[in-house]
C-alpha cells in the first residue's frame, strides 16, 4: 500500500504555448501510466481545477511507497518531462507528501513535537 506521494502542481499555461502545453500534458500521463504498468509507482491521479482565481490550475499526485517516489524523483524520464512542464507552465512545483501509513507517521513526529513546545 502507498505510505508516500508526489504532488505536482502548475498554474496557467503561458500564452503562445498552449499547443505544446497540451503536448506536454499528455506525455506526462503516458510516463505516469508507464510507470504504474512497470510498478514504478502504485498509482496516480490527475485534477484539472475549475477557475478560482487562485495560482493553482491543477495537480498530479502519484503514489507508491517511499522508496517507488524517491526513485522517480531522481529519474531521468522524470526530469525530462518537469523540465518540458516548466517552459510551459507557470508556478510549476513538485513536493512530497505523507499518505496511508505515512501520514500516521508523520502526525506521530508531529505529536511528539508538540509535546516539547508545550
Amino acid at each position: 500500500m502507498a505510505d508516500a506521494g508526489l504532488f505536482i502542481g502548475w498554474g496557467q499555461v503561458v500564452r503562445g504555448r498552449e499547443d505544446r502545453a497540451l503536448d506536454v500534458f499528455n506525455e506526462t500521463i503516458e510516463l505516469y501510466s508507464q510507470m504504474q504498468s512497470d510498478g514504478r509507482i502504485e498509482s496516480f491521479e490527475v485534477c484539472l481545477l475549475q477557475p478560482h482565481g487562485g495560482e493553482l490550475g491543477g495537480f498530479e499526485l502519484l503514489r507508491g511507497s517511499e522508496d517507488q517516489i524517491d526513485a522517480v524523483r531522481r529519474s531521468d524520464d522524470f526530469e525530462r518531462v518537469l523540465t518540458k512542464a516548466s517552459l510551459v507552465v507557470d508556478d510549476l512545483g513538485v513536493v512530497g507528501a505523507a499518505i496511508g501509513e505515512g501520514l500516521a507517521r508523520s502526525m506521530a513526529v508531529y505529536q511528539e513535537e508538540i509535546a516539547v513546545v508545550a
